[in-house]
């Protein structure tokens, strides 16, 4: 079975049940230097930032990290394995993050569907980072939710691998076997900053486009190998 024919529950409760942690737990370098260099000045006050959304949540590092800014932090993941353990993290830190396993694809028909939906269903900053998927995911409309679900004045971060990960000038890190770095991700499947644009159909005078490039940044993989990673990265905000 190809991996687009599986089912997304089973893959990545599989993925996630087959060992102890799978991320670092940390927060993903790329979102944290963007928060910092484009919303955490635009949004803060003396009610905090704000209420935030992370959308494939995972094990919650970036939701946690969020929290500990303080956020009024909640993520959504696929997996319940992995919301659990990010549930535990929260509670182990004393943070009062908020986790649900909810497929994105069904999140996204709700929120496509609800046109938005009402304010208390819309957040100061949505995130999605690495939504890139070796089985079924209609990225596009997750994406076009995510951006429906951004509060006027609030901000939307999209954060996807531009490309394969290479050993500075050795050429792409070849990955054998399953892992969690690029695993099942076809060449046409790494988005351009153009692309992501199409893709979230943001449009004025409704949005400003803040940033939409392509960054190069130091990583280590799975196996500890020190490579490039390539960036693409949307920063958008909703205009009031």
């Amino acid at each position: 079975m190809s991996g687009h024919e599986q089912d997304p529950v089973t893959f990545w409760e599989e993925r996630y049940g087959g060992e102890d942690r799978v991320w670092s737990g940390k927060v993903n370098a790329s979102l944290a230097a963007v928060v910092a260099e484009h919303v955490g000045a635009a949004t803060s006050g003396s009610a905090g930032p704000g209420r935030s959304l992370d959308l494939g949540c995972g094990e919650g590092g970036d939701v946690l990290w969020l929290a500990e800014r303080g956020w009024d932090a909640a993520g959504i993941d696929i997996s319940s394995t992995a919301v659990a353990r990010a549930q535990e993290e929260a509670q182990a830190r004393g943070l009062q993050a908020r986790f649900a396993a909810e497929d994105l694809a069904e999140w996204a028909v709700r929120v496509l569907a609800a046109g938005g939906g009402a304010a208390a269903d819309q957040f100061d900053l949505v995130t999605a980072s690495f939504l890139q998927s070796p089985v079924h995911l209609p990225r596009t409309n997750v994406l076009r939710a995510a951006a429906l679900s951004v509060a006027p004045g609030g901000h939307l971060v999209v954060i996807s691998h531009g490309a394969p990960p290479v050993r500075d000038g050795q050429g792409p890190v070849v990955q054998h076997g399953p892992g969690p770095d690029h695993e099942g991700h076809a060449p046409h499947s790494f988005p351009t900053p153009e692309s992501e644009l199409d893709d979230l159909g943001l449009g004025a005078p409704s949005w400003e486009v803040v940033v939409a490039e392509t960054r190069i940044r130091d990583a280590l993989t799975g196996r500890g190998e020190r490579v490039l990673n390539s960036d693409t990265v949307i920063v958008a905000r909703r205009l009031t």
